[in-house]
């Protein structure tokens, strides 16, 4: 009885990251978009940066990232101030929530870092089809 072994992703997959773009290798071009947004414009608008679809979704990803972790403390903000009014607990479970959305949030960034380092092109759930759509049709 034989088992199929699947075989390994190579590094010529068009979901990993194969070799160098510009100066940079693939891998830290794609991580070095999730540094801040800045890099993430740059690299979208610049050439030969905006034609490797790897550091495409990354940047788009991390821009879209920046999107949802707004949109996120603007909601917490209002929460914020709902729970601020209720004497002695409210403040502290405001604090409490901001402490481990903030904690979520630095761990998925370094999670993204880190994927983008070993060279994959890791989703996030709804944001990583959007960002793969998006670098796909350039």
């Amino acid at each position: 009885m034989t088992s199929a072994v699947p075989a390994p992703a190579s590094a010529s997959s068009p979901n990993r990251a194969a070799g160098k773009i510009g100066f940079l290798p693939e891998a830290v071009a794609g991580a070095l978009a999730y540094l801040t947004f800045i890099p993430a414009i740059i690299f979208l608008f610049r050439e030969p940066y905006n034609q490797n679809r790897f550091v495409r979704f990354h940047s788009v990803q991390c821009l879209l990232w920046w999107v949802a972790g707004l949109a996120t403390a603007a909601a917490l903000r209002l929460i914020g101030i709902v729970l601020f009014m209720i004497p002695v607990a409210g403040p502290l479970l405001a604090s409490l929530i901001w402490v481990v959305v903030g904690l979520a949030a630095f761990i998925i960034w370094l999670v993204l870092i880190v994927k983008a380092l070993q060279g994959e092109m890791f989703k996030l759930p709804v944001l990583g089809d959007f960002a793969e759509q998006r670098a796909g049709s350039a």
